[in-house]
């Protein structure tokens, strides 16, 4: 019972519940190195577009996206950038606090979440890159943006989205590879709940456990000794 427990709350790539948090240990760990390098990637993309993607022509007052003047070229790397930014953090909230599931059904929604979300967005961020390089190579520098202000932000929100696709997928498989530990476990129980935190299993003393009249009296030395009812020993 000890050992399927245990398996049961180590279950999905993760410590026992109730143990202490250890930051040095939760650093090291692939998937926060992978969620960090993500989150500052989608900084630089929606940073760059943000402060240096609207310029203008010499002889007009109201910027335009520096993708072909397309501000959907524009609106999508803001978007997907902001939304990657928010996403790495609350997952990385939901990496320290992992090992504190004790339910492993709950884990397992947990690590399926996050299968699903890094899937996406890694097939968010192939989207931006082929849709900003589509753009980038139709836009006409020499009439749209003469002084090519803002060209390296652009070529840095281009070459960050193809970086984020690899990341985001490497996330996506990590999310595999502990949704495989905790599916290929044969000892873990997916009902399983720390008992500590159980309150359906009522409380059990002791004496409650040992039925009245249950304990005797050992037998004093006189029980054996001989009688007509009683033991009689044999002479020989």
């Amino acid at each position: 019972m000890e050992t399927a427990a245990g398996a049961a709350a180590a279950a999905y790539g993760a410590g026992k519940a109730g143990g202490a948090f250890d930051p040095l240990t939760f650093v090291r760990q692939p998937q926060t190195i992978l969620r960090a390098v993500s989150w500052i990637f989608s900084i630089v993309v929606f940073g760059s577009i943000v402060n240096e993607g609207y310029v203008n022509r010499p002889n007009e007052i109201e910027e335009h996206c520096i993708f072909n003047r397309n501000a959907n070229a524009c609106n999508y790397g803001i978007t997907i950038g902001v939304l990657a930014f928010f996403g790495c953090l609350a997952f990385l909230a939901l990496d320290a606090y992992f090992p504190q599931i004790s339910s492993v059904k709950d884990r397992k929604k947990a690590v399926l979440g996050d299968i699903g979300f890094s899937a996406c967005w890694s097939f968010l961020w192939f989207v931006s890159f082929c849709f900003l390089t589509n753009q980038w190579q139709v836009t006409n520098l020499a009439e749209d943006n003469p002084l090519k202000e803002g060209a390296d932000a652009a070529r840095a929100a281009i070459t960050f989205s193809f970086f984020s696709i690899f990341t985001w997928a490497g996330l996506a498989f990590l999310g595999y590879q502990r949704y495989r530990l905790g599916a290929d476990s044969a000892l873990f129980s997916q009902d399983y709940t720390d008992p500590n935190l159980d309150t359906s299993v009522p409380y059990v003393s002791g004496d409650e456990m040992e039925p009245p009249g249950s304990y005797q009296q050992p037998l004093s030395g006189g029980a054996y000794s001989s009688g007509a009812d009683g033991y009689q020993a044999q002479g020989y």
